[in-house]
């Protein structure tokens, strides 16, 4: 799962197999370490919940979780929706864009990297 974080957004993309993990178990999870010190790292989660009516984040230090409605996740899983896209109100801050696609092919990498990746739907089209 891939984490890119900027401004007020944060955006997760999945693998094929990270796609299966979620919805198989309802939650998928990776943890960066910033040095030996066992509390400088962030764990950055995604989970599904039943009975949710929207995408909602909660954050407890050190971790971050995106939250989907376990009904919207499996749908985006089982179709060809590329993503989940939703804003969050976060109070005084603002609001906070969430985004969590399917992690596509690139059409210019070896097969190597493109392991796992979704197929793109841009494939053949002309630069």
């Amino acid at each position: 799962m891939k984490l890119r974080i900027k401004g007020n957004s944060i955006r997760l993309r999945l693998l094929r197999s990270e796609v299966t993990k979620l919805i198989e178990i309802g939650r998928i999870e990776e943890t960066i370490h910033f040095s030996s010190d066992s509390r400088a790292m962030l764990t950055y989660s995604l989970e599904t919940e039943a009975g949710q009516a929207g995408v909602r984040i909660r954050h407890e230090f050190p971790e971050v979780s995106i939250v989907l409605p376990v009904d919207q996740a499996k749908s985006w899983a089982e179709t060809n929706q590329v993503g989940i896209y939703a804003t969050v109100d976060i109070g005084e801050h603002g609001e906070l864009e969430i985004i969590v696609e399917k992690d596509f092919a690139c059409l210019d990498l070896s097969d190597a990297e493109n392991h796992d990746t979704f197929a793109n739907p841009e494939i053949g089209a002309a630069c």
